[in-house]
């Protein structure tokens, strides 16, 4: 098996299984106790298995019918990355925002690291200011006022 193989089934373990079934038991199988979390709605150090599986409870407390799809996936060396999308519904309090019972989907790309048979490390980059705008949010500064003042 290709090291590119055994990433995407890691992967697959990890999206499918962990976030699509919500098998938390999987969590453990695939994150490395020394797993370091990289996220933007992540304040400070999150590290290993636990602190993966409060940030999966945290988006399915604020979307308990979330589905990851993943669109692409690009093996190098010890990284894995991931283009995927989240749709759910807004039934809980997510991002400190109380339910809005919408409809909503956001991007996003995860890099991670693979050693041994685990992720040991993922930074994961995604569309919150959309999400928040998705949820009605008013923003207070818009893409087309930063836009407009660039001309």
């Amino acid at each position: 098996m290709s090291v590119s193989q055994a990433h995407k089934e890691l992967f697959g373990r990890l999206y499918h299984s962990i976030w699509n079934e919500r098998r938390m038991e999987f969590i453990d199988l695939v994150i490395a106790d020394t797993h370091a979390l990289g996220d933007p709605t992540v304040a400070g150090g999150a590290v290993g298995p636990s602190a993966y599986r409060r940030q999966v409870e945290r988006f399915l407390t604020g979307l308990p019918d979330l589905r990851f799809d993943v669109h692409e996936t690009i093996s190098e060396g010890d990284k894995l990355v991931v283009y995927w999308t989240v749709t759910g519904t807004h039934c809980g309090e997510f991002l400190g925002v109380p339910p809005t019972n919408k409809k909503v989907s956001f991007s996003g790309i995860t890099i991670n690291q693979i050693r041994n048979g685990k992720i040991i490390e993922s930074t994961v980059i995604w569309d919150g200011l959309g999400l928040l705008e998705q949820f009605g949010i008013e923003l207070p500064v818009r893409y087309e006022m930063l836009s407009a003042s660039a001309r």
